[in-house]
């Protein structure tokens, strides 16, 4: 008994350190988080790092057939050593690594695609308009400027994109010549350079990207004290851990770090193909975090968020194939019984169609991914529209869901959907 007693005593001033040491390793990095398997939200659990205790059962147990055994030296023990006791600082980091934390904590295993990817050869410009109001095009500069003998109008509408091949500015205003010889005016516009990740393996656990500046939380919940850092819009970060508080999601970015769901768009590995899919190829739609991930051999290789249908043009959820694609494509149209909503968008790069006039594309006029947005197509950026086109191939799985059952299932309730 009297060395199960140093024992104890020991393990006393081995939590202390312990507990100090991985809160500076840890809590020092802020993107390496790690998780295993799909996140499926639990109860709120307690802030603090708990140092797991002995009932009398197991203190007797120590007592009569382990008092002659020395600690484990500092480590990982997924399985209960023969010649050791893996307690203190051994425990701590079992626990961790069966959640999958590791230290040091390693990074994700992917990297940014090719920037060159980004890169098209097309100029943009935003017809900006008042509303009601036409978007008229004159045979040249001087007629454009001076607003007379327009001679083909563009009806009215809210998103309004052209291509051009020549900007002049007069007076302050911006005017741009189309392929056609015509002068509109016209905003030339960029486009985000936004990229998701190229994965080299699957990782184990969930991650995703920061959707807005946000401030963590040392627990889940809204009365958990909030942390001196910052996280910015697109950081990627590793995910450990959810579970629901004060009715939302937290997720679990770091020992003491939580962030609440409306702040991240977060990817949770498939552990295996929708059914359907038989030979391991898919693209994965995922609604309610608006993220998309790619399968090649039932591994992921590719992320990224989108920008999917906004109420009420919803992206269909279902099993779908890729039946065209195309490089270049003008989408128009409208869905409002005024014609309030009409939209016309020239040159829609990496354009993959897979349900009814659905498509997967780039999306040269949205600024930020992570949100639903368009009338039913799933929104990339350029640059990730150009990495799948590359990747997809005619007859690919497209499989759009909505884990938390908010999108209508109903066939009935869509029409052929758009941009």
């Amino acid at each position: 008994m009297g060395k199960y007693l140093e024992l104890k005593e020991t393990m006393k001033r081995l939590k202390v350190f312990t507990i100090t040491t991985l809160m500076m390793v840890l809590l020092g990095n802020t993107g390496m988080i790690l998780a295993q398997g799909e996140i499926t939200p639990t109860t709120a659990p307690e802030t603090t790092v708990e140092i797991p205790t002995q009932t009398p059962t197991e203190a007797a147990a120590v007592d009569t057939n382990d008092e002659e055994m020395a600690l484990c030296l500092p480590g990982v023990y997924l399985e209960e050593p023969d010649d050791c006791l893996p307690l203190g600082s051994s425990q701590i980091l079992t626990e961790l690594a069966k959640k999958g934390l590791s230290i040091p904590l390693k990074p994700l295993p992917a990297v940014k695609p090719d920037s060159s990817l980004v890169a098209i050869d097309q100029k943009y410009a935003k017809l900006n308009l008042q509303e009601g109001v036409r978007a008229a095009f004159y045979p040249n500069l001087d007629s454009a400027v001076a607003g007379i003998n327009a001679f083909r109008f563009l009806p009215a509408g809210k998103l309004l994109y052209i291509t051009y091949t020549y900007q002049s500015d007069v007076k302050g205003k911006h005017f741009v010549q189309v392929e056609t010889g015509e002068w509109v005016r016209a905003s030339p516009t960029n486009y985000s350079t936004f990229q998701g990740l190229q994965f080299t393996k699957t990782p184990s656990h969930s991650f995703g990207w920061i959707l807005d500046q946000a401030n963590p939380r040392k627990g889940p919940g809204y009365q958990a004290e909030t942390l001196n850092e910052n996280l910015v819009r697109e950081q990627v970060v590793q995910v450990y851990d959810a579970v629901e508080a004060d009715n939302t999601t937290w997720y679990m970015i770091g020992l003491g770090k939580w962030v609440e769901q409306r702040y991240i768009g977060v990817v949770n590995i498939m552990q295996s193909p929708p059914e359907g899919v038989t030979n391991g190829r898919w693209i994965e739609v995922n609604l309610y975090q608006q993220t998309l991930a790619v399968y090649e051999n039932n591994q992921i290789v590719f992320a990224t968020l989108i920008a999917t249908g906004a109420d009420p043009y919803f992206t269909k959820p279902g099993l779908f194939q890729i039946y065209e694609k195309k490089e270049l494509e003008t989408m128009t149209g409208s869905f409002a019984a005024d014609k309030s909503d009409y939209y016309y968008l020239e040159n829609v790069p990496w354009t993959m169609y897979f349900d009814e006039n659905r498509a997967l594309h780039g999306a040269y006029w949205r600024a930020l991914f992570g949100y639903t947005q368009s009338h039913g197509c799933v929104n990339l950026s350029v640059g990730d529209a150009h990495w799948l086109y590359n990747w997809a191939q005619v007859g690919d799985w497209v499989y759009v869901w909505d884990p938390s059952g908010a999108t209508p299932t109903d066939p009935a309730f869509y029409t052929q959907g758009g941009a």
